[in-house]
């Protein structure tokens, strides 16, 4: 029986897609659960037209973060923090320091789109990535300074 997958089903699909599994799978899991919806011309249609508006959606959020990837790139952060010498900090910086700099800033991004292999624990300067959309990543200079 072909079906069109409602949520994402692990080892079968992702929501949207049309599969086809077993009969009896699909009367006494899929469509029980509302996992799925049975692929008639009807709810293919519905389908498509759904993909339509999902992909418009996409477009419009991929056109803003390419907006907000042009002025973060502007950006230059300034972190001061304690220091034991003239390398080596106290503690560390996180993501959290900087996405309340960025806060600050007026820019509201989340911890976890920044992405930070491990903390930051020395002074300098370091281009640090921002994940913007699936396909727009920024880099913004962050300037660690000695309080």
């Amino acid at each position: 029986m072909e079906v069109i997958l409602i949520q994402d089903v692990l080892g079968i699909g992702k929501a949207g897609t049309r599969v086809k599994v077993k009969d009896g799978f699909a009367r006494n899991y899929l469509l029980l659960k509302g996992l799925a919806a049975q692929a008639t011309a009807a709810n293919l249609k519905d389908l498509e037209q759904k993909r339509k508006i999902q992909s418009l959606r996409d477009e419009k959020l991929k056109e803003q973060a390419e907006g907000l990837k042009a002025e973060l790139e502007k950006l230059s952060l300034t972190l001061p923090s304690l220091a034991q010498n003239e390398t080596e900090l106290y503690g560390s910086i996180t993501n959290l320091d900087i996405e309340r700099a960025l806060n600050e800033e007026g820019f509201n991004i989340d911890k976890n789109s920044i992405v930070l292999d491990e903390p930051i624990k020395s002074l300098g300067v370091f281009e640090v990535p921002v994940k913007l959309h699936s396909e727009i990543s920024a880099k913004i200079k962050v300037w660690i300074v000695k309080k």
